[in-house]
């Protein structure tokens, strides 16, 4: 090759590297990321770029769509302030959980417009073997609709069950919806999702991947769990549609898997509704109009358990999910147990937590011994040091898989939901929690997290700090592209 024609290619290299680097820096918000993907870019740029426009850019500042399912801008307001006004005489009469996370809940209506709801019952469903009879039995007693939205749909045994009864109600005239994250339930795109459509369900993928080997959109998936039945029945959690959930008894050949879901009967339901119309709206081609029908004013349950749906994604304007998370830390005032398969936590919540533990709290960490992802593995534990240094307590489970999202406080207040304690939870996919306060439920919870503790080993500090520098140094180096994961 020419010596000029070599030149010119160097200059046209460093130039679309330069280029790349400061598209990263102008696009990318957390400095983490930003170095994170500068480093990648500079030490590797072909793969760098390709890596960063593929699943790096920041689509929260472009909206990847309108979330308000109210297209009129006065209704819309009447909206939001009726939530206001019932917000407040909630609060009028707050329960003591209730008035100690106050802040909390106004955080979650102010950047989600969630309303605080009572007369709610719930129900903790532990495991898909408590789930799936409960969602079984529930999908049964439709009469008008079901709105069903996961992440993984797969066509095993409980699959099929669930299919069965899904073509079983849209014969008899029942509105079906079926939402399917077009990544996670790749393996349905064809057969099961064509014979729900053939019997007269409407199903739709969430973000359509036209190429999954060249896929630009992996990291905005639709990362949520959610059932409504009749607007007035819902369901959301961890728990995905697939057999790996169920345990059978006495199987000690299959990974025990733990995970926890929960069931609302009541006004709770409101909001999954709300989101679920939301993403419909989206990906479907057809406009749900939100009319009485899907929101059943009568839907009071009998109890009076106060819950707060928070949904969040790259359509938000905030991580509400990760402020939610960092409000509830710091309103602890003696004991947070936190229970999360994936723990890449970043610099706020890292500092939520130490300054939670040196404020006289206690604070306990459940994570799996061992993550079905070697890289995430060792990012998370990276975390595990500053931690162990400020007093956390670490425990890692051992009787299987834990894939359970919860948090507890206080023994007051818990959250159960679909949000990892990761990057591409808080700012990637679409995630959705759900506040509880609530004494009774919240010791319900904090009863399963200490017999998961049963099944845990707990990190000694001083061992864990005296580890060799091997192990030690894939951890670093995880931890540098930790935002990416």
């Amino acid at each position: 090759m020419h010596p000029s024609w070599i030149t010119l290619t160097e200059i046209l290299y460093i130039l679309g590297v330069t280029a790349v680097c400061v598209r990263i820096i102008y696009d990318t918000r957390s400095s983490s990321k930003t170095l994170a993907y500068l480093l990648l870019t500079i030490v590797l740029p072909i793969v760098g770029a390709i890596i960063y426009f593929s699943v790096g850019l920041n689509y929260r500042k472009r909206k990847l769509y309108d979330k308000k399912i109210v297209k009129d801008a006065q209704l819309q307001l009447e909206i939001q302030d009726r939530i206001t006004l019932a917000f407040e005489k909630r609060l009028q009469n707050a329960s003591p959980e209730l008035k100690q996370f106050e802040r909390l809940a106004q955080l979650s209506l102010t950047h989600s417009w969630s309303p605080l709801t009572g007369g709610n019952k719930v129900k903790l469903l532990i495991n898909g073997e408590e789930k799936f009879k409960d969602v079984l039995h529930a999908l049964k007693q439709a009469k008008h609709h079901i709105h069903i939205e996961y992440y993984i749909f797969e066509d095993g045994n409980i699959g099929e069950q669930i299919k069965e009864v899904l073509i079983e109600k849209a014969r008899q005239g029942v509105e079906v919806r079926f939402i399917y994250d077009d990544f996670g339930s790749r393996s349905i795109r064809s057969s099961l999702v064509d014979e729900l459509k053939q019997a007269g369900v409407e199903a739709y993928p969430f973000y359509r991947i036209l190429f999954l080997a060249l896929a630009n959109r992996l990291n905005y998936r639709n990362h949520r769990k959610i059932i409504v039945i009749d607007g007035h029945t819902a369901f959301t959690g961890g728990i995905n549609v697939s057999d790996r959930y169920i345990n059978p008894p006495g199987n000690t050949d299959k990974l025990y898997w733990r995970d926890t879901h929960l069931r609302i009967d009541g006004p709770g339901s409101y909001f999954l509704q709300y989101l679920f119309i939301g993403d419909w709206n989206f990906c479907s081609d057809k406009y749900l109009e939100p009319n009485p029908g899907y929101f059943n004013l009568n839907a009071e349950a009998g109890n009076d358990v106060t819950v707060q749906v928070v949904g969040s994604g790259p359509d938000s304007e905030f991580s509400t999910i990760l402020l939610s998370l960092l409000s509830a830390i710091s309103q602890a005032k003696s004991k947070i147990c936190i229970t999360t398969p994936y723990f890449i936590p970043g610099d706020s919540l890292i500092d939520a937590l130490t300054m939670a533990v040196l404020s006289g709290v206690e604070v306990t960490l459940l994570v799996p011994h061992r993550s079905d992802s070697l890289f995430v593995d060792y990012a998370a534990k990276s975390y595990y040091d500053d931690l162990l240094d400020a007093g956390v307590k670490i425990y890692q489970y051992t009787k299987g898989f834990i894939h359970a999202k919860t948090m507890v406080v206080d023994g007051k207040l818990c959250i159960v939901g679909t949000a990892n304690m990761d990057y591409r939870s808080f700012d990637l996919n679409f995630e959705v929690n759900t506040i509880i306060y609530d004494e009774t439920t919240a010791r319900q919870l904090e009863d399963v997290f200490k017999a998961d503790l049963k099944n845990s080993v707990q990190i000694d500090a001083a061992v864990w700090e005296q580890r060799p520098w091997y192990k030690h140094l894939p951890e670093r180096l995880a931890r540098l592209l930790s935002p990416l994961l």
